[in-house]
């Protein structure tokens, strides 16, 4: 089932919303939210559209796993303490990446999508960026993506304000406004730029896994 985040911080997969008596269209996705509860038959058979299970604001105690590619067909790989781009293969397993919004948002800048933090499964780890050098840079540090949302306030450097176009996503450092996570040439590590769309791949493709077991 194809999964993606939207811009309003919902996870949507396929599914549509079902029509009532009288053709009146009704929701079929309360079911959703309410404990105990079995997806009606209209939901069970739908044709490919939308059906959301929330998250941007919802208690969340694990996160959502993710594999993320690039419009050339690329994705995520881990090498050594590195993401890089490979080509989609049968022989390449991509990293299993890892989502978990902002839990208190409300200090940051309004707009531009939903702060996210952006973690890898195994080993555990997260996206942050800091400046090198007098340049931004995206780096993977050995942190539990968990830890981040519960944090009292935002961990700026480890966010990043997602937002959808269509069925693609941009991922724009909080903590460096106006840059963007890119890639590029495959086997190349991906980075953080500030042209957005221009030369490098900026916009990614997510397909929503199955959620992690909680521990």
């Amino acid at each position: 089932m194809a999964c993606f985040l939207g811009d309003d911080g919902e996870v949507y997969t396929s599914g549509d919303v079902g029509m009532g008596s009288g053709g009146q269209e009704h929701s079929c996705l309360s079911f959703l939210n309410t404990p105990g509860s079995s997806a009606p038959s209209c939901v069970q058979s739908l044709p490919p559209k939308a059906i959301h299970l929330p998250l941007e604001r919802e208690a969340m105690d694990r996160p959502r796993p993710v594999e993320v590619s690039d419009l050339s067909q690329q994705v995520w790989l881990l090498q050594g303490q590195t993401l890089v781009v490979v080509p989609r293969s049968n022989n390449v397993g991509p990293v299993t990446v890892t989502i978990m919004p902002c839990k208190y948002p409300e200090s940051l800048e309004k707009g531009k999508g939903v702060p996210i933090y952006l973690g890898i499964k195994q080993p555990e780890m997260c996206l942050y960026c800091e400046d090198i050098g007098g340049k931004p840079t995206l780096q993977l540090k050995n942190q539990k993506i968990l830890d981040l949302y519960n944090h009292a306030e935002p961990v700026k450097p480890f966010l990043f304000y997602h937002e959808t176009t269509g069925r693609t996503s941009t991922f724009e450092s909080v903590a460096f406004p106006g840059w963007f996570i890119a890639s590029s040439e495959t086997n190349q590590p991906i980075f953080l730029t500030s042209e957005l769309g221009n030369v490098y791949n900026t916009a990614f493709q997510l397909d929503f896994k199955e959620l992690l077991p909680s521990n």
